[in-house]
C-alpha cells in the first residue's frame, strides 16, 4: 500500500512540526484516557504482524516515557510522547508482511517500501484533531529522522525535529537492538547502551542520550524482567550486525532504518 500526496489528509497542514513542549497550549496537552487505551491496542495489532516484535510498541512507548520525564517534560507532555510511542511503527500496516519478515538483506524497491511508513502512521492518525494538536501527528512522521539530517522523510535535523520523536527515535532504536528479528539476533543492553551513546550528535539528539544514560540501570531492569529470550551473545556476527550509526546506505542496519 502506496500513499502519495494525492491520498489521504494534507499532512503539511494538519502536522504540526513545532517543539510540542514549547508552544502546544496546556489545554491541549490532556488526551482521553480512551484516547490513550486506542492507541496501546493500535501499537499491539501493529506487532502481532510478527512474532519478533510482539512488544516494540509497547517497549517504545514505556521508554520514551521514562526518557522525556528523565529530561524534565511534564507529565502531560510524556503521556504524549507515550501515545506517540505506541503509534509510531502504525504506518508499517502498509508494509508487505513478506518485506518486514524477510530474513535476508532488503532491495531497493523494498527499502522504499519500508521508509513510507511513518507518512503513512502519520496519515492515518491525522484526521484525529487531538492527535495534530497535542504533536503526535508530527512525531509519528519524524521518528525516523536523525539529528545530523541523514534520516527520513524529510531529511531534517537538529532541532527542526519535533522533541517527541527525537526521543522516540531512541527508544525505538533501543527496543530494536534488544529484540531479536528474522534478520538477526539480539543484542545484549550493554551493547545497545554503548551504541546508543556512540551515535549521540549524529543518529540521536545529545540531550535525549544524556537522559538514557542517567536511566539506563532501571531500562536494563524492565527489559529484563520477564524478557530472558532478548539476549545474545555479543561475539555472534548476527549481534554485531545490528549496530551502527553510519549515514543512511545500502550498509546500515536494517533495525536502525526500520
Amino acid at each position: 500500500m502506496y500513499l502519495d500526496h494525492a491520498d489521504g489528509p494534507d499532512l503539511d497542514r494538519r502536522t504540526k512540526r513545532c517543539d510540542f513542549a514549547s508552544r502546544v497550549s496546556e489545554s491541549a496537552l490532556c488526551l482521553p484516557h480512551m484516547v490513550h487505551q486506542l492507541a496501546e491496542s493500535l501499537g499491539w495489532a501493529i506487532d502481532a504482524k510478527d512474532p519478533c516484535t510482539w512488544s516494540h510498541s509497547e517497549d517504545v512507548a514505556h521508554v520514551s516515557r521514562r526518557l522525556a520525564l528523565a529530561m524534565g517534560l511534564s507529565r502531560d507532555m510524556a503521556e504524549i510522547v507515550h501515545v506517540a510511542g505506541h503509534l509510531h511503527d502504525m504506518g508499517k500496516i502498509g508494509v508487505p508482511d513478506m518485506v518486514l519478515a524477510k530474513p535476508s538483506g532488503l532491495t531497493s524497491e523494498e527499502w522504499a517500501m519500508v521508509r513510507t511508513h511513518p507518512v503513512v502512521g502519520a496519515r492515518i492518525v491525522s484526521p484525529i484533531a487531538r492527535m495534530n494538536e497535542t504533536g503526535v501527528t508530527g512525531m509519528i512522521l519524524s521518528h525516523h529522522e536523525r539529528y545530523d539530517g541523514q534520516g527520513y522523510p524529510d531529511g531534517i535535523c537538529g532541532e527542526n525535529i519535533p522533541l517527541g520523536a527525537r526521543v522516540i527515535a531512541v527508544a525505538d532504536s533501543l527496543s530494536a537492538m534488544l529484540q531479536r528479528r528474522p534478520y538477526r539476533q539480539g543484542m545484549p543492553f550493554e551493547k545497545a547502551h554503548d551504541e546508543i551513546v556512540r551515535c549521540r550528535e549524529t543518529q540521536f539528539d545529545p540531550q535525549v542520550v544524556d537522559a538514557f544514560t542517567m536511566i539506563a540501570q532501571p531500562l536494563e531492569a524492565y527489559f529484563k524482567k520477564g524478557r530472558p529470550s532478548r539476549g545474545a551473545d555479543p561475539e555472534t556476527p548476527h549481534a554485531r550486525q545490528a549496530s551502527g550509526c553510519q549515514t543512511m546506505s545500502g550498509n546500515t542496519p536494517r533495525d536502525l532504518q526500520e
